[in-house]
């Protein structure tokens, strides 16, 4: 018996060193085992890993990039940076004078489409005119707005239901109308060696997280634009498509030109670091880097300072 596990170890151990053929391997395999032997140290091993991990971006370059609220504030700035990146973008807008304005600055790879975000036939002819201009692969959704109104006045009125549905409608409503039909466009060109076909980015507000008095009903619209990221994503995933979603504090946007300049400076103050108010372009740079990052799906980035406001 013992004369027998002896020989029955050895025959084992000698099938064990006896070399293995060789397994056919997929042009893939194969190309993720000479990067996992590359000595990213050396110069060549490093511009391999860079040449072939590029060819997995999201490239912003050619692409199509379809803007709402492109015609100011933080979509203007938006649709300024994936221009000069060498993106063709269409600004979808209601203010049809500074969207033609800024169209017809930028030039070729430029369009301007006057519409209501809260219309399936006039984001339809947006997103047309988008892929007439080529693959539709970027959508950002900046379109949106808020009145306040508290959800009982100090004499016990109740909240305007008007301006609630109304504020539902455009930030919430607009913004899922948008993402589904631009990714329907996306969802038809060709993926990339990473598999992915495109992105949408959508705007929320760290108002979902921190709403002050007043802002009910704006919250609540953005609580749902943050609440429907994740979905979505999962929605997206077996055609390519990321889903991210951004929410900003307070920035220098149109909106803040109606307000006095002690409330604007107040706003920057409550920011530890850096204590100012956020600049269009740095959210429009977080878009890039969403763009640019293929690993980033599924959730919200808080664009703030490390602000958290406090109840009014």
């Amino acid at each position: 018996m013992a004369r027998q596990k002896a020989k029955d170890s050895a025959d084992l151990d000698e099938a064990w060193r006896r070399p293995r053929p060789e397994r056919p391997r997929s042009a893939a395999t194969r190309a993720r085992n000479r990067i996992l032997a590359s000595d990213y140290r050396s110069p060549v091993g490093a511009a391999f890993l860079v040449n072939r991990l590029h060819c997995r971006f999201m490239q912003i370059k050619d692409s199509v990039a379809v803007v709402t609220g492109g015609a100011s504030g933080l979509g203007e700035a938006t649709v300024r940076r994936l221009h000069a990146q060498g993106a063709s973008v269409v600004l979808l807008d209601k203010n049809v004078e500074r969207g033609n304005a800024i169209a017809t600055e930028l030039g070729a790879r430029a369009a301007f489409a006057d519409t209501d975000v809260t219309s399936g036939e006039s984001v339809a002819a947006a997103i047309a005119l988008a892929q007439e201009m080529g693959n539709v692969r970027i959508c950002v959704n900046c379109a949106g707005s808020g009145m306040a109104g508290r959800t009982i006045g100090r004499d016990g009125t109740p909240h305007d239901l008007a301006t609630f549905e109304w504020t539902v409608k455009l930030n919430l409503i607009g913004t899922f109308n948008v993402a589904s039909q631009a990714a329907g466009a996306i969802s038809k060109t060709e993926p990339n060696e990473g598999g992915e076909r495109g992105v949408i980015v959508n705007t929320a507000s760290i108002a979902a997280f921190d709403g002050q008095i007043g802002q009910v009903a704006y919250a609540a619209t953005k609580g749902g634009v943050v609440g429907m990221t994740l979905p979505m994503a999962r929605d997206l995933a077996v055609s390519g498509i990321r889903v991210m979603t951004i929410a900003p504090g307070s920035f220098q946007t149109p909106i803040f030109g109606f307000t006095t300049q002690e409330m604007q400076d107040g706003l920057a103050a409550i920011v530890p670091f850096p204590s100012r108010m956020g600049i269009p372009d740095e959210y429009a740079q977080l878009v890039q880097q969403i763009v640019e990052n293929p690993y980033l799906n599924g959730e919200t980035i808080r664009i703030d300072g490390a602000v958290r406001f406090p109840p009014k």
